[in-house]
């Protein structure tokens, strides 16, 4: 995916890259996300992290990068759900890079409403101190450069409030890598 990234200016210091797939709602791209995300299809996560893998980034993040995380959805969700789409795809995604998946220092501090149809006043709203680092987490994120790992980034908000929580945990500094990225107003695909 190239063009210029709307968003990516109004995003923090912290955050050092944002890479995503492809460009959805529609298209094949969506369809696959939806397979996974809600038609229980937790399979497709493998070959989705392995083109999510294969996304060029600036070597720094190569060299430095500590773990992977992925976003972690409330554990209701996660009941309906039967699995986490973010942790199937980190998972998938570490297995090709060699590195450690931490799916145990970031958790939702609250269930959110789905953020499908919100504004994005309503979405930043919606996922405002939504997530904690866990108890005893703080000393394995203490200087680390973490990659958060999603399906879709609409506006950065949901990412944004789990980046805000794990850099004020003690990460140094944050990237993240999503399947599918939603084009913003301006954007060029």
């Amino acid at each position: 995916m190239r063009g210029a990234c709307t968003w990516c200016e109004l995003m923090p210091p912290y955050v050092r890259a944002v890479r995503s797939v492809c460009w959805i709602p529609g298209g094949t791209g969506g369809a696959i996300v939806h397979a996974l995300k809600y038609a229980g299809w937790k399979a497709l996560a493998v070959e989705m992290g392995a083109v999510m893998a294969r996304l060029p980034w600036p070597a720094d993040v190569v060299a430095e990068r500590s773990a992977l995380v992925p976003l972690p959805l409330a554990a209701s969700r996660e009941r309906e759900r039967g699995y986490n789409q973010s942790a199937e795809l980190a998972r998938a995604i570490g297995a090709i890079w060699q590195v450690p998946v931490w799916d145990d220092v970031v958790e939702r501090a609250r269930a959110t409403a789905t953020q499908t149809g919100l504004t994005p006043e309503e979405r930043r709203s919606n996922v405002s101190d939504a997530f904690r680092v866990r108890a005893g987490a703080r000393s394995a994120l203490r200087g680390a450069h973490l990659v958060l790992v999603d399906d879709v980034i609409t506006t950065g908000a949901t990412f944004s409030a789990c980046a805000r929580a794990l850099f004020a945990g003690g990460a140094r500094i944050i990237s993240l890598v999503t399947f599918g990225r939603a084009p913003a107003l301006g954007d060029r695909a």
